[in-house]
Formats: structure tokens, C-alpha cells, sequence
């Protein structure tokens, strides 16, 4: 059953989100097996990835929320923020989210959560300075788009191993450097150091692989989801105009955040409504591939599509 009766469910995001997560299973199976094959404890390694597994899951939104130096706001301390989040869950006729808002100056917005009842929705402060009501409300349609189509959670477990195998790449060479992996000491047990090395290296590049594997998949299904979002989110209020008119300003804005602070968010750019950190930015280059938003060109092209669909000619 949809969460949301008027935001119709993608069946091309459930099968990326089905496949995504099949992939991601087999790299966990992967990436345990082949730890233990190299010597580490089988125990400790599922002990580990339940804990991380459990944490990220479980406190997902709470982490989100101060990371980002946002708190929930009631009805009465926030009247128009929570108006516009009444509105739109009336007209996606679904349940609402808890109401959040991140103070900071980067124009942006998010949702989190383990689950659509557990998810926020959350505004920053420079979000709803800079733009009007219209444009705000269009960039909470795309936001509320996402939490209808339950692809919040999926982002969220999906990112796990990714950081699990990216903690242990680091912890990999910082043993290393500071360790000499464990080089044996005043040449002591030469055979012994040398196969701690062989092993550390070979924990290493695993990581370092299934960081890579995992890093594509959420991007290439955090680029078909935002696309959707920004669809649903343009049906949902009728005008893709407002929504196009948000991303052109939300994006120009982007430029008079200091890259340092955009640097600092750069880790939840899955999550943003538009990307802290874009091609060119601050000396940056990133190719397509690696970008987890689509163009705004073509996020552009595709509002102004549906626009020309739905009779309103811009």
C-alpha cells in the first residue's frame, strides 16, 4: 500500500532500490568473507557491522539533524514552515513527517529517517531567507516526494558500508604510517611482520575496492531519485515552473557560501536538495559519474518538460 494515495509509486525506483540493495548485500558477504579469509576475527567483524549497521539505522535522523546543526520545531514556534508541510501532506494525502529546521546560511533542505513514520523533514535557515513561500514550498514538495517514495531509508543503509569500508581504508593506513604495518620491530619476527603486512595490505585494497563499488551504486541511485523527486515534488503543487525557479536561485546562492562550510556538508550532498559542493567549485572537477545529483541542466529540462505537458507553456 503507498504511503502517499496522490504521489504515485516508480517502479523503475523500486527495482534500483531492489537491485541496489542485492548488491549491497553481496559486497557486506563479500567484504566479511574476505576479511576473515585474511585473518581477522569473524566475530569482531560482525560485531562491528551490526553495531555501525544498528547505529546509522536507528539514530540516522538524530545524526543527520546535528550534524547539520538542525532540532525539530513545533507548530508554534515555526506556524508558516509547518503550514506548508500541512499543506503538502494534504495533497499527497499521506501522514506528515516531523518538522525540523538547520541553522545555517547554506540554502538547502533534506529529509532523513529510518522509515516513513520515523522521517523529518528539515529546512535550513538560509533556505527560507532566500527564497518566497512558493519556491520553499516547492523545494519541501521535492522533500516530501522522497519520504513518500520510501527511498530515505534505502539511501541511508545503502551509505553504510560504504563508511564502513571506508573507516577501515583509514584505519588501514594510518597503521601504516604510524605503525609501519607492523614491520616486525628492530627486525625481530621478519616472517611474521611480513605476513601482517600482506594482510593489512590485502585489508586495505578490499576496502578500498568496495568503498569504490558501493560509492557508484548510491550515487547512481541517488541521481534516478532526485530526478523523481523533483517530478512528484512539481506534480504535486501543479506549477514545475516554481520548482526550476527554486534550483536556479538555490544553486546561484550556493556561490556566496564559503567553500569551507559547503566542504563541511559535503558528506550529506546524497541527502540535499541540491549539492554542496558542484562541478567547478573551489578548483573541484567531478565528472558525471561521480556527481550524486543529475546536471541541473538536465533537472532543468526535465521541469520544463513536464511544464509543457501540463499546459502551462513557460
Amino acid at each position: 500500500m503507498p504511503l502517499a494515495r496522490n504521489v504515485p509509486a516508480d517502479r523503475g525506483l523500486t527495482i534500483r532500490m531492489f537491485v541496489t540493495g542485492l548488491l549491497l548485500v553481496m559486497l557486506y558477504g563479500g567484504f566479511v568473507a574476505i576479511l576473515w579469509r585474511v585473518g581477522l576475527s569473524l566475530a569482531a567483524i560482525v560485531v562491528i557491522v551490526v553495531i555501525l549497521l544498528f547505529a546509522q539505522y536507528w539514530f540516522s535522523d538524530r545524526i543527520a539533524l546535528w550534524s547539520m546543526h538542525g532540532h525539530e520545531v513545533t507548530p508554534e514556534q515555526e506556524p508558516e514552515l509547518h503550514g506548508i508541510i500541512d499543506r503538502l501532506c494534504a495533497l499527497a494525502d499521506m501522514p506528515k513527517p516531523r518538522v525540523a529546521i538547520a541553522d545555517v546560511d547554506m540554502p538547502n533542505a533534506f529529509a532523513t529517517g529510518r522509515s516513513p513514520k520515523k522521517a523529518v523533514v528539515c529546512a535550513t535557515t538560509g533556505l527560507l531567507r532566500r527564497l518566497d513561500q512558493p519556491e520553499v514550498e516547492a523545494v519541501l514538495a521535492h522533500e516530501i516526494s522522497h519520504v513518500a517514495h520510501r527511498d530515505v531509508a534505502v539511501m541511508t543503509l545503502a551509505s553504510t558500508l560504504g563508511v564502513i569500508a571506508g573507516l577501515t581504508t583509514r584505519m588501514m593506513l594510518y597503521a601504516g604510517i604510524f605503525g609501519g604495518f607492523g614491520g616486525g620491530g628492530r627486525g625481530g619476527n621478519n616472517q611474521g611482520g611480513q605476513q601482517l603486512v600482506l594482510i593489512e595490505m590485502a585489508v586495505m585494497l578490499v576496502s578500498i575496492v568496495v568503498y569504490a563499488i558501493s560509492f557508484l551504486l548510491i550515487r547512481a541511485l541517488s541521481r534516478y531519485r532526485e530526478l523523481l523527486a523533483d517530478r512528484s515534488g512539481a506534480l504535486l503543487i501543479g506549477r514545475p515552473s516554481v520548482l526550476a525557479s527554486a534550483l536556479v536561485k538555490v544553486t546561484g546562492e550556493m556561490s556566496r557560501i564559503p567553500t569551507r562550510d559547503l566542504r563541511r556538508a559535503e558528506a550529506f550532498n546524497a541527502f540535499f536538495f541540491t549539492p554542496a559542493l558542484t562541478q567547478g567549485r573551489g578548483g573541484i572537477s567531478l565528472s558525471a559519474l561521480f556527481s550524486t545529483h543529475p546536471t541541473l541542466e538536465r533537472r532543468l529540462a526535465q521541469l520544463s518538460e513536464l511544464e509543457a505537458q501540463l499546459g502551462q507553456p513557460s
